[in-house]
């Protein structure tokens, strides 16, 4: 039950959609403490992975090199068809352009101050001095099928559960060869990490919707932080970008190719592989013109499974780097981690 604190940090806030259309300069709780500067050049490209020749020994040699160094990739020929992408960004964009009464059907709040995860609306605040991220969300479990709370859906536009239903089949197909690639990679069972997601493993959908931001210079669409679950599957806006990665203290960003996912390793996928492959820290910047929009496929392992490194990965040159933790207790590197 949530304290008395906690409900007054839950009440409602206006959304930043609203926000951006009424005015001039972001309020102060959006504002970082310094001006943005412009990305990096990138020492190297982040490698684009032909996921239909996985197979392949030099394709897995670049999944490898993306992992250690960026922990990230791009991905192509996912087996997703274009037409499903298409369908499901245009669905995502008209359910976030529609008035402000029809998306708070679908709000996060129960009467105005009690937040739930799933639904339409902003992230819990939880603390006073919390900075603030420019953008509005639409948060769903999509995994147990047999858990996805219907009410929290949008029944506008009318193919919007359909569609929804038929990419989250199709991610999770690409998870699953992801997750086999990476075991490969390491020697491991080639379901070592499929197996760690059980029948009962929550999958999310959040959508992200960013409007245009009069001083991108000062507030970010996202703000630092790493994913706390196994792995990600994003789709981004490919006419926008604006999602960067962090890499040895500096932000490069990510570029947003047409019908291309963006794949990075999560919180508790570092864990189980020691280290090896990290979980990337990463942002989004604004953009004072354009609005953009991405989804985001988060996957994590059943809340009973006990984190800790894959024990093929120990001996004695290469001791754990993280100590056992069950995975309902373990709480996202975020910020905390070092670069």
């Amino acid at each position: 039950m949530a304290t008395s604190n906690e409900t007054d940090m839950s009440l409602v806030r206006t959304t930043v959609q609203e926000l951006a259309a009424t005015v001039e300069e972001p309020p102060r709780e959006y504002v970082i403490d310094e001006m943005l500067d412009a990305a990096d050049e990138m020492p190297e490209p982040i490698p684009l992975i032909d996921l239909s020749r996985l197979t392949a020994v030099d394709e897995a040699d670049k999944l490898r090199a993306a992992l250690q160094t960026w922990g990230l990739f791009l991905a192509t020929n996912h087996g997703i068809e274009e037409s499903l992408m298409d369908a499901m960004m245009s669905a995502s964009r008209e359910f976030f352009r529609q008035p402000s009464e029809e998306k708070q059907k679908y709000s996060n709040l129960i009467d105005g101050k009690h937040f739930e995860m799933e639904g339409y609306g902003n992230d819990k605040v939880v603390t006073q001095d919390q900075g603030l991220s420019w953008n509005d969300r639409l948060h769903l479990r999509v995994e147990p099928e047999d858990e996805r709370n219907f009410a929290k859906w949008p029944t506008h536009p009318a193919s919007f559960r359909d569609v929804l239903h038929e990419y989250a089949s199709n991610t999770k197909r690409t998870r699953d060869l992801i997750l086999r690639s990476i075991a490969k990679l390491l020697d491991l069972d080639e379901d070592y990490f499929v197996n760690q997601i059980s029948n009962k493993a929550i999958g999310f959908a959040r959508f992200n919707y960013y409007p245009p931001c009069p001083r991108p210079d000062l507030v970010l669409g996202r703000r630092s932080h790493t994913d706390g679950g196994l792995l990600t599957i994003l789709f981004v806006d490919q006419d926008v970008g604006g999602l960067q990665v962090e890499r040895a203290g500096k932000w490069y960003n990510v570029p947003a190719k047409p019908y291309t996912l963006v794949i990075n390793v999560a919180d508790c996928m570092e864990i189980m592989t020691n280290g090896i492959f990290r979980s990337p820290v990463h942002r989004v910047v604004t953009n004072a013109d354009k609005e953009r929009l991405s989804l985001a496929r988060f996957y994590a392992v059943d809340a009973e499974t006990v984190l800790e490194p894959a024990p093929s990965l120990l001996d004695d040159k290469r001791p754990p780097r993280y100590e056992k933790i069950k995975a309902k207790d373990f709480v996202s590197f975020s910020r905390l981690k070092s670069s």
